[in-house]
């Protein structure tokens, strides 16, 4: 058995749509990408990960959907089975690109109609399920007070009905907790919680993304595991990591730029770090390391 891994090929990646507030600057304009040093970084985090033993699928690229390179939005495997994403609608086209990478590794391939973007959203931490949402609006400029005098409305992107069609597929045969978000620059759960260490039983949380009642319910949960995330390393999405393991050690693979406390912090969790620079794709995509890795755990 060898742990797969997908990654979105990067030779188209642009900002099309802008639908998160890293997307756009502050006219609402949407940014523009530096592809070659967004090609480098890409590769750097690939090379990476293929040093330490794992295996890479590349999802191929395509001219009209950027968003390829983020295949954490894929969706979610449960056993022997894959929930396909059913994403955001500049995003929705694709989902039949991943069901035709998915599919050749011996996964079947399920649609649901809630609204539901893969692991991004949903993950497994200690004992339980993670389930992170937030309420879903249609994404748009509104009028305010101030300059510039419009602003651009985000929202989330998963909802709670989302798990009863995914446990009639597949039961998740462990609790779920459910997690509220309420920060638009958060908009994604693996954007401000990550489980990683031995049984993934650890935690990094930036508290303040969630509302009060999930922090609590967090800190219920995970007690002095929960390595809570300052402002500054939050702003740099040191969430968006990718754990794993191998021969024994555990690994976390973080955004570059990360503080010296935070490391610290992760190795008193029996956790390894490796650093890679993917700034370019959280700057003016909205999504780091994690976002940019499907884990589709071991396959034969």
């Amino acid at each position: 058995m060898v742990h797969i891994l997908l990654m979105g090929d990067p030779s188209h990646f642009s900002v099309v749509g802008g639908a998160n507030p890293h997307t756009r600057d502050r006219y609402g304009r949407r940014k523009s990408v530096d592809r070659e040093l967004a090609i480098r970084q890409w590769w750097s985090l690939h090379d990476l990960l293929r040093d330490h033993g794992l295996r890479i699928e590349v999802v191929p690229p395509h001219a009209e959907l950027p968003g390829l390179v983020y295949p954490a939005n894929a969706g979610l495997r449960i056993g022997d089975d894959f929930v396909l994403s059913n994403l955001t609608p500049t995003r929705a086209a694709e989902q039949e690109i991943y069901a035709r990478v998915i599919e050749p590794l011996g996964l079947r391939c399920h649609r649901i109609h809630s609204r539901f973007e893969g692991e991004a959203d949903l993950f497994p931490a200690a004992d339980l399920f993670l389930f992170t949402h937030g309420q879903i609006q249609r994404q748009r400029f509104v009028p305010r007070f101030g300059w510039p005098p419009w602003r651009r409305i985000y929202g989330f992107r998963s909802e709670p009905v989302a798990l009863d069609e995914i446990e009639a597929i597949q039961p998740l045969r462990r609790p779920v907790l459910q997690v509220l978000l309420r920060d638009e620059r958060y908009y994604h759960g693996d954007t401000c919680l990550c489980s990683f260490g031995p049984g993934r039983r650890s935690l990094l949380a930036y508290l303040p993304a969630l509302e009060p009642h999930s922090s609590e319910a967090l800190r219920g949960s995970f007690g002095d595991r929960l390595v809570p995330l300052e402002d500054r390393d939050a702003e740099i999405y040191a969430a968006n990591s990718f754990h794993f393991e191998r021969d024994g050690e555990c690994y976390l693979v973080m955004p570059e730029g990360i503080s010296k406390g935070l490391e610290e912090a992760v190795h008193a969790q029996d956790t390894r770090v490796l650093k890679v620079n993917v700034s370019e794709f959280h700057k003016k995509g909205g999504g780091s390391v994690k976002c940019m890795i499907g884990d589709l755990g071991e396959v034969f």
